[in-house]
């Protein structure tokens, strides 16, 4: 998950369902000269409870936390992201995309006393998005709720002029398919059950 600190947030109350953790996201594709696409940059904005967490006994008279406070916590994120595939899952003309290791990470504290947490994806070869360049981002365990940001949650750095970026959202779950959602349901899901796809947007870039 992200960090052992997320697991000491839950509460232990079995029948608390998932998530546990909210992250609200803008996504940014990068294209290269080439018009190739070249990196996925996450800015994620978690919840309150995680926030006020993290953040606890790092500074005093209520001053934000510094990058450099949360440096370590930040190495410790995308270090525990790994098993996860970062949560990143992407597909160029139907096939799937590698992606290299997370480079230029950090978090801070918002004036909103939100922390963000901010990463770029780089892809290990540039990929076309002239048959469709999709991606979605989420945690397979739904152990953290990811949802991208209302207003304008991607945006196309450098893209060749007439891309265009669509988002589909996932089709929300019914009441009776909600109910189900303890921490049973999800303890006795199979590894390779990844719930958190069925609730994940998916978005769509394509070029010219």
């Amino acid at each position: 998950m992200i960090s052992a600190a997320l697991a000491a947030i839950c509460d232990p109350t079995p029948s608390l369902a998932h998530p546990h953790v909210w992250i609200s996201g803008y996504e940014q594709v990068v294209f290269n000269p080439k018009g190739e696409v070249t990196a996925i940059i996450h800015s994620w904005i978690f919840d309150q409870m995680y926030s006020a967490f993290v953040t606890t006994g790092l500074t005093k008279n209520g001053a934000l936390a510094t990058r450099a406070q949360l440096a370590p916590l930040a190495k410790t994120n995308v270090e525990s992201l790994a098993e996860f595939n970062y949560f990143t899952f992407a597909k160029s003309g139907g096939v799937k995309v590698r992606f290299d290791k997370p480079t230029d990470y950090w978090l801070e504290e918002r004036p909103d006393k939100l922390v963000a947490m901010h990463f770029t994806m780089p892809l290990k070869t540039p990929a076309s998005a002239k048959n469709f360049f999709t991606f979605q981002v989420y945690d397979p365990t739904y152990f953290v709720a990811y949802s991208l940001r209302n207003k304008n949650p991607v945006g196309l750095v450098n893209a060749p002029k007439g891309c265009s970026v669509n988002v589909y959202g996932a089709d929300p779950l019914n009441a009776e398919q909600a109910k189900k959602l303890s921490e049973a349901f999800f303890a006795n899901l199979s590894p390779g059950a990844n719930f958190g796809m069925k609730m994940a947007s998916r978005v769509v870039v394509a070029c010219p």
